[in-house]
């Protein structure tokens, strides 16, 4: 969940370029084709995401918000490392390489896993989903101050603005918050800001480091486990029993949400672009707050769709660049 969109934990290249069509006598049906694959391709990493928050709601019903967290980043890492065996590549080496990867581990993984999991013990997952799409208000109101050469512009202050005021809409601060559990919120929103600032330290410490996304994503999913493992190891004690639908939720957050799903978004940035597989962001929320209504008979608002399109057109706004 992802970057200026919701950031995927790893660093993604420098620089995507799409790969040139195949000449052949045929091109017009493999390119129909090609564009219907990443597009269905785009429509399924949109659910899988979109629906994670409904899979950290039902994993919190056996497990403790910590365990959920630690079996997102473990089944994740299983399924990337999976990837890696099959391709035959390598984790990345050094000492200084793995530090990094620690910190951002635990600035992209372990707190906001963390966060958003206690958080779903108090609010709805589609409320989660919503204070999650705020990550690109984070994201460029934080890159004014650390990022010297990513240079405002009054349409993406105007957006910054715009997505505030669909935060304050959300949470109905015309009535005083009534109803809404500040903390859960609170915990909601602290966890979107962890991963603009996760990117930034991605962005200063390991934008040159030599591997594939996939193996630094997979390095870090493994720092992520360790210290999680310590954490609930310290701070929850083992669970009694492992039902089986918050049992299969935490598998399916883990190796979908986190795992395969990463590797999917790569795949759509090295075909259509960054610009284009970045906007899966803008479909999060409405996916999670549809599942959360439908499936968990969660209430629904007249200010939370209203508000959520706000927000997201506000974050739009502050993705455009100079040209």
């Amino acid at each position: 969940m992802s970057a200026p969109s919701t950031p995927a934990p790893a660093p993604a290249p420098a620089t995507t370029q799409a790969p040139a069509p195949t000449p052949s006598g045929g091109s017009g049906a493999k390119t129909t084709t090609s564009r219907l694959d990443w597009r269905l391709r785009f429509v399924v990493l949109s659910v899988i995401w979109g629906f994670s928050f409904l899979l950290i709601k039902v994993g919190t019903e056996a497990y403790a918000p910590f365990q959920v967290a630690l079996g997102r980043v473990f089944f994740g890492a299983l399924a990337l490392l999976t990837v890696l065996l099959v391709r035959r590549e390598r984790l990345p080496r050094g000492r200084t390489t793995w530090a990094h990867l620690t910190v951002a581990a635990l600035l992209l993984n372990t707190a906001p896993f963390s966060l958003f999991a206690y958080a779903e013990l108090s609010i709805p997952s589609s409320l989660a989903g919503i204070c999650n799409a705020t990550s690109p208000l984070w994201g460029m109101a934080l890159s004014l101050v650390a990022l010297s050469e990513d240079r405002p512009t009054r349409r993406r202050f105007a957006g910054l603005g715009l997505g505030f005021l669909g935060v304050l809409t959300v949470l109905g601060a015309w009535q005083g918050f009534s109803g809404l559990d500040a903390k859960g919120t609170a915990l909601a929103l602290l966890a979107a800001l962890c991963y603009p600032i996760g990117w930034i330290y991605v962005r200063r410490t390991l934008a040159s480091t030599p591997g594939s996304p996939v193996a630094l994503t997979g390095a870090q999913l493994l720092a992520s486990t360790l210290q999680l493992a310590v954490i609930s190891a310290l701070f929850t004690s083992a669970p009694a029993s492992f039902p089986l639908w918050p049992t299969l939720s935490v598998i399916a957050l883990g190796a979908l949400g986190t795992g395969m799903a990463l590797q999917m978004q790569y795949r759509l940035v090295t075909e259509v672009g960054p610009t284009t597989a970045q906007m899966v962001t803008y479909f999060i929320p409405v996916i999670a707050t549809t599942a959360g209504v439908l499936l968990l008979g969660e209430q629904l608002h007249w200010n939370t769709p209203v508000g959520a399109a706000v927000v997201l057109a506000g974050a739009a706004l502050t993705q455009t660049r100079r040209r």
